[in-house]
């Protein structure tokens, strides 16, 4: 009978080798951890731009915001350039003092956690003055107006500018959509980098690859305008926009990545992973980008999943905002990663037809 079993010095090599791949494991939990922690743990305001309308006095009041660089405000010279600045989301929300009762504009399309957040400050300071009225006047022993008291237990007018749809009451779709499209783009990276391999290298190769990639952008584009239909999500959307927007995400990301794995080779494809685990996470399609660490705010924007939520955004809600620096992002993720494409493929058919010119000719008897 033939003994089969496993000499020690395998045992010893799987053992060594699994040890190695559960070591290696979690210390990428640790490390994923510590950065989704360390972004998202606790969300707090950096230079957020809010809007104040008012006098000389209650502007200057409003400047006392910014001293801990948690808020950055702005002001405006009535309630309709306060909501036009909303609008072109150069503000979140703000404070129109007019009238008898001043009125908070908010705009939870842009971020439903920071509309909350103002609408819960707002109504803590507004109560918070209406008592000291209540309170100077009864120390005063003057009679309280009954429309005071009841705005001790009214919430104050609070006008949102720029809705959710219901459909989308959570404001969640948008994250789900970007985080389809960097996870479809990264699998799309991998299995037409598969295909590429049954072919040499070659210009003409080059032209293919790229012509797929694109081909995947407009059918991604396509698919995930489809999804939001069956939704209803993005419906009043500026669809030209929105379609232009999704595609060049999906290409961003499968070309860099593609254009990478041209340099490196297969460990290249890594990068989409990151877009995944990394991006997302700072995109701002989820999290406010100005409710980030200021430094994940800013890489975030410059990824494209980052650049590509807010194009998406802008489109779903903001037609009036500019968008030119989130498209180009996209624009330099796509159109170099299509160009490394190229000309790696050009240079490898070059350098086989320069092996072929200076080959040797065969010794004729």
């Amino acid at each position: 009978m033939t003994d089969t079993a496993p000499a020690p010095g395998g045992f010893r090599k799987l053992s060594r080798l699994g040890l190695a791949i559960a070591v290696t494991g979690a210390l990428i939990q640790l490390v994923l951890a510590v950065y989704y922690l360390a972004m998202a743990h606790s969300p707090s305001p950096h230079d957020l731009p809010v809007g104040v309308v008012g006098s000389a006095e209650q502007q200057a009041q409003a400047k006392q915001l910014e001293k801990d660089g948690q808020f950055k405000v702005e002001s405006y010279d009535d309630a309709e350039a306060l909501q036009q600045a909303i609008r072109e989301r150069d503000a979140y929300g703000g404070v129109a003092f007019q009238g008898s009762t001043p009125t908070l504009y908010v705009a939870s399309a842009a971020s439903p956690s920071v509309a909350n957040l103002f609408r819960a400050q707002y109504t803590k300071v507004y109560q918070q003055q209406v008592q000291e009225q209540v309170q100077a006047l009864t120390t005063a022993g003057k009679p309280v107006p009954v429309t005071t008291l009841a705005a001790l237990t009214t919430p104050p007018p609070v006008t949102d500018v720029v809705p959710l749809p219901e459909d989308d009451s959570a404001g969640s779709s948008l994250g789900f959509v970007i985080q389809a499209l960097c996870l479809g783009g990264s699998i799309a990276s991998l299995a037409l980098g598969r295909l590429r391999g049954l072919v040499d290298r070659s210009a003409l190769r080059g032209l293919g690859h790229a012509a797929l990639l694109v081909l995947y952008a407009v059918a991604s584009a396509g698919v995930a305008l489809l999804a939001m239909a069956l939704f209803g999500v993005g419906d009043g959307a500026d669809h030209v926009t929105l379609f232009l927007g999704l595609a060049l995400i999906s290409l961003a990301v499968t070309a860099s990545t593609a254009a990478v794995v041209a340099l490196v080779g297969p460990a290249g494809s890594l990068i989409g992973g990151l877009y995944f685990t990394v991006g997302l996470i700072i995109s701002g399609s989820s999290i406010a980008p100005e409710m980030l660490p200021k430094a994940g705010h800013t890489v975030g924007q410059l990824l494209p999943p980052g650049a590509g939520a807010t194009v998406a955004r802008d489109a779903m809600y903001f037609p009036d905002a500019a968008t030119g620096g989130a498209f180009a992002v996209l624009f330099v993720y796509a159109g170099l990663g299509l160009a490394v494409i190229l000309f790696c493929n050009a240079a490898a058919n070059r350098t086989r037809f320069t092996r072929v010119l200076n080959r040797e000719p065969a010794v004729t008897e």
